[in-house]
């Protein structure tokens, strides 16, 4: 497996594309999840910010999974569209990407970093609490056709 920083023709929509169809089918969320994913994917590779990246993991060419670093200011980078597709699950890829974007946020002199979730996704939440990311707040809320409990966790640096 390969993991890049560099966007190709295909990767959004293919980022877009996982996210939906992993989420539905671990998760029960129906299609507007992908709108939610586009529209800021969209932003974000039309910024192309030296204080922003992303990580793609890659098998001969097929998208396995990502992360990503987006700036909301000077002091506070936000975590976004970390996936991984189940069959890339395991193997250390979750770790080394976390790895990955907090050394990135720490080089870029971030204070913090934040991520905004949903309570149930019991491997990611423990993936975060190992990286020293604690919940700051949540609450209740209707997303992607379920009541969910949105989170949001950060971690200072």
């Amino acid at each position: 497996m390969i993991i890049s920083n560099t966007l190709e023709p295909g990767d959004l929509g293919s980022i877009v594309t996982q996210h939906g169809l992993l989420y539905a089918k671990e998760y029960g969320f129906d299609a507007s999840f992908e709108p939610y994913v586009a529209e800021p994917l969209a932003q974000f590779a039309k910024r192309s910010s030296e204080r922003e990246r992303i990580w793609l993991v890659k098998q001969q060419g097929v998208l396995l999974g990502c992360i990503c670093i987006c700036e909301n200011s000077m002091a506070e980078a936000q975590l976004r569209w970390f996936f991984l597709d189940p069959i890339a699950r395991g193997k250390g890829l979750g770790k080394r990407l976390m790895d990955e974007a907090i050394t990135f946020c720490a080089e870029h002199g971030y204070a913090k970093v934040i991520l905004w979730t949903v309570a149930g996704l019991a491997v990611s939440k423990s993936l975060y609490l190992r990286y020293g990311f604690e919940l700051v707040k949540e609450y209740p809320c209707e997303l992607w056709g379920k009541p969910l409990l949105e989170q949001c966790y950060e971690k200072c640096l």
